[in-house]
């Protein structure tokens, strides 16, 4: 069961983030400001399922690899950290400072800058959860591999 609701919250959490990406990058491409302040005021309430699908995962993924030595579970801890650094230090505050500026209209370079930051972020978060998820696939198919010693 642990291991449905850990799938499960990783898989919305990857959604989520990258639905955040794609429609910030269509909103950007389109030039339009009132796109562009609807995504951002979007993703804050997106946050709403992010966070707690980011959550859950973590904890649950914390609570699976207990006592699992394997180097696939490791990098998947090891890239875990990097997401939630990632995410509270850059992409939660610059969430909430662009969609502060969007929706006072405020487009300039410090914007144009932050939202650069953002997808950069962004992107990487997707890649490193795309491949925690690969991994999780993997460990289904050959939990033998990563309990215990070795």
């Amino acid at each position: 069961m642990k291991a449905k609701v850990h799938a499960a919250a990783g898989a919305v959490a990857l959604l989520a983030v990258v639905c955040f990406w794609l429609s910030t990058a269509a909103a950007e491409l389109s030039g339009d400001v009132e796109a562009i302040a609807a995504v951002k005021s979007g993703i804050l309430t997106g946050m709403l399922v992010l966070i707690p699908a980011m959550a859950l995962a973590g904890a649950s993924g914390f609570s699976l690899g207990k006592g699992w030595k394997g180097t696939i579970v490791q990098r998947k801890k090891r890239r875990m950290h990097f997401v939630a650094i990632n995410g509270l230090l850059i992409l939660l505050p610059s969430a909430y400072l662009l969609a502060g500026w969007a929706e006072q209209g405020h487009f300039d370079a410090a914007f144009v800058a932050v939202q650069a930051l953002e997808l950069m972020a962004g992107a990487a978060n997707i890649t490193l959860l795309s491949l925690n998820m690969r991994d999780g696939l993997a460990l289904r198919r050959k939990p033998s591999v990563v309990r215990g010693a070795g």
